[in-house]
């Protein structure tokens, strides 16, 4: 499973439109497997479906985002995962173990579409 989390820093990005970077992670066994990182456009949301189909992600974790952007996400069947924080790296080692999203990385709001995990 592919997973991609919008970032800021070494923290899931706050708010969906000031990112512009993903942090793409392949999960598997319940570990990571691999990570990159790779630039959108968050203005752009055709920029950032390209690139989710292009690098194979079923599921964006994010945290706030507007009903627009998010509409998007999920007409093109891309599981979303939105109001999400904390320490990126931290919440992916977290997510790969429980296959779930921790009390503690939620935020006011938290969304979460439903997802079949491998």
């Amino acid at each position: 499973m592919k997973l991609a989390v919008t970032v800021w820093g070494n923290r899931i990005s706050p708010v969906f439109d000031a990112a512009s970077t993903l942090l793409v992670a392949e999960i598997k066994n319940k570990k990571i497997a691999g990570l990159y990182y790779t630039a959108f456009d968050p203005e752009s949301p055709t920029d950032l479906i390209h690139t989710l189909k292009k690098n194979h992600v079923a599921i964006l974790v994010c945290g706030a985002i507007s009903k627009t952007p998010a509409s998007l996400i999920l007409d093109q069947h891309i599981h979303l995962i939105s109001f999400v924080t904390g320490n990126v790296r931290q919440f992916l080692d977290s997510f790969a173990l429980k296959q779930a999203v921790e009390k503690k990385y939620r935020m006011p709001g938290f969304k979460q579409t439903h997802m079949n995990v491998c």
